[in-house]
């Protein structure tokens, strides 16, 4: 396991890039490729979903590639940002070739951060989608309170005030080496479920009298404040990218095999007021690799990022964070 946002020297063909909001509590997190489009597909857990282009994703679709993917604050608001992505792509001269020109493939998904930090008001806009694309990154990405994370809450179970932090977390796993095959999960948790470690420790969710974090499923079982009132409002949205190039078939099938890891380290996650979405990304060529070792090495990237979007999240107004405590 090699955790971090340190992508550059596995050959995975991305770059990160965050525009974020502090005031406003809100943010955007953008995955393009490095000089050129990707192979992508995705897998819809949740069934409050906001979202852009998804369709195109299907592996029944014509379309076989993409120019980046975002992830996004500002609940259905937040996918007018995708615009700054396109202007950012067209002005390069990446997309799909048309008479005329380009269009750039941008599919989005978002998550609702419009409380309880920060402003209703503030929402991603294109101008922060150009910037994230601009600052895009392979190496020493920023993880935590920033980006699609910044207005992230987890183990709202019990009721926004009694949640904690959430964030963004990047990990990477696999075998190293010239034919080592690799991912790095890059994911956005907003959860209304606690969070537990690699060990199955709950780490983050809904707190007690005493303060620490409990076990959200156990609290909505036994018939704690509906998340119906807030539907939609609980998301994590993850980006698995492989080093080795997959169909686009055998992406959706690792972006689906990559949702074990919510299940495994959120709880609950994928229920009707959840808008979770998994995306699957790989080189549109190059050497391949074994499709049953991507998905076990996707699912290990993603638990371990899930969990560090928690550990490196800053607490504010009111709302702790794992990264003080």
């Amino acid at each position: 396991m090699n955790p971090g946002g340190q992508l550059d020297r596995h050959g995975f063909g991305i770059a990160v890039g965050h525009a974020t909001d502090v005031a406003g509590a809100t943010g955007l997190t953008v995955v393009r490729g490095v000089d050129g489009p990707l192979r992508a597909s995705a897998h819809v857990l949740g069934r409050a979903t906001g979202s852009r282009e998804l369709a195109l994703l299907d592996p029944s679709a014509h379309n076989d590639r993409i120019d980046a993917i975002m992830l996004t604050g500002g609940s259905a608001y937040g996918l007018d940002a995708a615009a700054g992505v396109m202007r950012w792509m067209e002005e390069r001269g990446r997309g799909y070739a048309v008479s005329g020109g380009v269009v750039p493939i941008v599919p989005a998904a978002v998550l609702f951060d419009l409380a309880p930090l920060g402003r209703f008001d503030a929402r991603p806009t294109a101008e922060m989608a150009y910037r994230a694309c601009d600052d895009a990154k392979a190496d020493r990405i920023e993880e935590g309170s920033v980006g699609a994370g910044t207005g992230c809450t987890v183990g709202k179970a019990a009721g926004s005030a009694r949640s904690m932090k959430g964030g963004v977390g990047i990990a990477v796993s696999g075998a190293e080496g010239a034919d080592g095959v690799m991912a790095a999960a890059i994911v956005a948790v907003n959860s209304v479920g606690h969070v537990r470690d690699m060990d199955g420790t709950i780490i983050a969710g809904p707190r007690g009298a005493d303060g620490k974090p409990g076990d959200a499923e156990l609290i909505i079982a036994a018939g704690a404040p509906r998340p119906e009132r807030e539907s939609g409002a609980n998301t994590t949205l993850a980006v698995v990218a492989l080093n080795v190039a997959m169909s686009k078939v055998e992406l959706h099938q690792i972006a689906r095999a990559a949702s074990a890891a919510l299940y495994r380290r959120i709880g609950p996650a994928g229920t009707s007021f959840d808008g979770d979405v998994v995306f699957a990304v790989s080189p549109m060529s190059g050497r391949t690799g074994s499709l049953i070792q991507a998905e076990v090495i996707a699912v290990a990237a993603l638990e371990e990022a899930i969990v560090r979007a928690v550990q490196f999240a800053k607490g504010r107004e009111g709302i702790p964070g794992l990264q003080e405590l």
